[in-house]
C-alpha cells in the first residue's frame, strides 16, 4: 500500500474531527505579566482575528523575551450588528494569548481604506491622529502592520494609516516596523520566524475564539497548513536554492527600522529565526 494515501487520509480525518471541537470549556491559564519596564510591541490588526493570524513572532516576543505585546484593534469589522460580539470574541482571544488590547478610538475606526484617504481627508486625518496618540502613549519598540499590497482594502488602509501616523511622530522617534501578510503574499520578505507546536496550538485556540468567523469558514483549522506552506517559501527569504530550514511551522515577515521618518533596511540578507533563538536580539 502507498503510505502517502494513509498520510493524506489521516490528515483529512484529523482536520474533519477538529471541526467538531468547541470553544466551550477552554480555560486560559493565567499568563505571567511582563516586567513593568518591558519593551512594547504593537500589532495593528485591521480586523479581530488578525492578532492570531500574524501572531507567531509577537507571541515569541511575549514568551521568550518577556515583552509586553499589545494588540491594537484598528476596526471591529464592517458589520455593525456583529461588532459587540466580535469585541467579546477578541477579548477572549487576547486573554488566551496574553496580549493586552487597545480598541482604536474606543469602538474601532470606520472606513479604513485608500478611498477614504483620497476622498475624505478630514475623516482620514482624524483616524491618523487616533493612531498617532496610541504611538505617543505606548512608545513601542516594534510595530506589526500589514504590507501595502495585502489584498484587502482594510489591510492596505491600515498599512497607510499607521505609516501616516509615523510621519506625524517626532523626527527622533524610532522603532522596528514588521510587515505582515495574509490576503496576499509579500514579494520581498526578509524574515522567516519559526513557530513552535505549543505556540501554534495556542494561536489556533485563540483563533477559534472568533466563533462567528470560524463558523462560516473554519480557517483556524487551516492555520497549521498555512504555516507549513510558509516554510516551503523559505527560498524567497534566503537565496534561491538555499536549503530549507528544519522548521515544521513558520510565519513570514519583512523587518525594517523606522528612523528619521523613513524605513531603513536592517537585514543584509534574509534571516531564518529558529524557535531556539531569542527574538529580541533581532529587534534590539
Amino acid at each position: 500500500m502507498n503510505r502517502y494515501y494513509r498520510f493524506v487520509t489521516n490528515l483529512a480525518q484529523l482536520v474533519k474531527r477538529a471541526g467538531h471541537y468547541s470553544t466551550e470549556g477552554i480555560i486560559s491559564s493565567p499568563r505571567p505579566k511582563p516586567p513593568l519596564n518591558a519593551p512594547r510591541a504593537l500589532i495593528f490588526s485591521p480586523h479581530p482575528d488578525d492578532e492570531c493570524l500574524v501572531g507567531g513572532l509577537p507571541l515569541r516576543l511575549l514568551r521568550q523575551a518577556r515583552w509586553n505585546v499589545l494588540n491594537v484593534a484598528v476596526t471591529l469589522g464592517s458589520k455593525r450588528q456583529r461588532r459587540a460580539a466580535r469585541l467579546r470574541e477578541l477579548k477572549k482571544a487576547c486573554t488566551h494569548l496574553g496580549f493586552e488590547l487597545i480598541v482604536a478610538g474606543g469602538s474601532g475606526l470606520e472606513n479604513v481604506s485608500l478611498t477614504t484617504r483620497r476622498e475624505h481627508p478630514t475623516r482620514w486625518a482624524k483616524s491618523v491622529k487616533t493612531i498617532e496618540d496610541i504611538l505617543q502613549r505606548t512608545c513601542p519598540r516594534v510595530i506589526f502592520i500589514p504590507h501595502n499590497q495585502d489584498g484587502h482594502e482594510t489591510h492596505i488602509g491600515t498599512h497607510h494609516l499607521v505609516m501616516d501616523a509615523l510621519n506625524r511622530m517626532p523626527a527622533s522617534f524610532e522603532c522596528c516596523v514588521v510587515e505582515t501578510e495574509f490576503w496576499r503574499q509579500m514579494a520581498t520578505p526578509n524574515l522567516l520566524a519559526e513557530t513552535s507546536t505549543n505556540n501554534l496550538a495556542d494561536l489556533v485556540t485563540a483563533l477559534s475564539c472568533h466563533v462567528g468567523e470560524v463558523k462560516r469558514n473554519p480557517y483556524h483549522l487551516r492555520l497549521p497548513a498555512q504555516m507549513m506552506d510558509t516554510v516551503r517559501r523559505a527560498e524567497i527569504v534566503g537565496e534561491v536554492r538555499t536549503a530549507s530550514p528544519d522548521f515544521m511551522f513558520a510565519t513570514i515577515y519583512r523587518l525594517q527600522t523606522w528612523k528619521r521618518r523613513r524605513l531603513v533596511n536592517v537585514l543584509k540578507r534574509g534571516k531564518f529565526l529558529s524557535s531556539k533563538e531569542n527574538p529580541d536580539l533581532l529587534v534590539a
